[in-house]
């Protein structure tokens, strides 16, 4: 069943990850949902948990709001007009990638209209990476504990949820400058294919997390679109490395 309750106290992501590993530890509990500028929890948990086991060994740093913690059968959209009326719809939370998407297959269709599709490939993959790595670095500190909540290096390898902005910089600009091309290829192939093994098992879970494609400035749930834009990203890899 899935139950709702607030916390106050979360500040970034930090608190965000700290938060979703202290309640995925509960008994029973099989999802964590978390929105950190809200502080609106959601958990799918086999039983209902009341408000005192849901406080319970919370960190110091946080503290139930109890006046928009509920029991069953309390809250409604008009009490808690956050929870159902505000839902925002999957497009216009996406929006944003889309229209990075837009403007990036733009660029990519003027290129191959006169250079060929190879060029036009390693432009896209360049800008691709500079313009992902500009919003991981808006909010740098959020960004790994987001990324490590799916992808399957940075849940073993903390350092490189930190390094991951960077490597995506330096591909961005290894591909506009030519630079070792073949090298970057395999690099993005291995980086990718890890990342998408991440995103699919998240899919495939069902798990509502947040996608830090974007970085966590800017609010994107995990979704197919994640998928698509990784996959896209691997056909040209692979298309390039033939």
């Amino acid at each position: 069943m899935k139950q709702t309750f607030y916390v106050d106290g979360i500040t970034c992501m930090s608190c965000v990850a700290v938060l979703t590993k202290h309640y995925g530890a509960f008994e029973g509990v099989s999802e964590v949902s978390i929105d950190k500028d809200s502080g609106r929890v959601e958990i799918a948990a086999a039983q209902h948990l009341s408000n005192a086991e849901l406080a319970k060994d919370l960190p110091s740093k946080y503290s139930l709001r109890k006046e928009q913690s509920f029991e069953p059968g309390e809250a409604t959209s008009e009490k808690f007009p956050s929870m159902e009326t505000s839902e925002v719809s999957k497009f216009r939370q996406l929006f944003p990638l889309y229209l990075i998407g837009a403007y990036l297959f733009a660029a990519m269709a003027y290129r191959w209209y006169q250079d060929g599709i190879e060029p036009a490939m390693l432009d896209f993959m360049g800008l691709f990476y500079l313009v992902f790595s500009f919003f991981k670095f808006l909010d740098y500190k959020g960004f790994k504990p987001s990324f490590a909540m799916y992808d399957p290096i940075a849940k073993v390898v903390p350092a490189y949820g930190y390094a991951y902005p960077f490597i995506e910089l330096f591909l961005g600009v290894a591909f506009i400058l030519r630079f070792e091309i073949t090298l970057m290829l395999y690099l993005t192939l291995v980086i990718l294919c890890a990342t998408t093994i991440g995103v699919v098992r998240s899919l495939l879970d069902k798990r509502t997390i947040q996608c830090a494609c974007l970085g966590t400035a800017l609010k994107l749930p995990m979704t197919q679109a994640t998928f698509i834009e990784n996959a896209v990203m691997l056909a040209m890899t692979v298309y390039m490395l033939a």
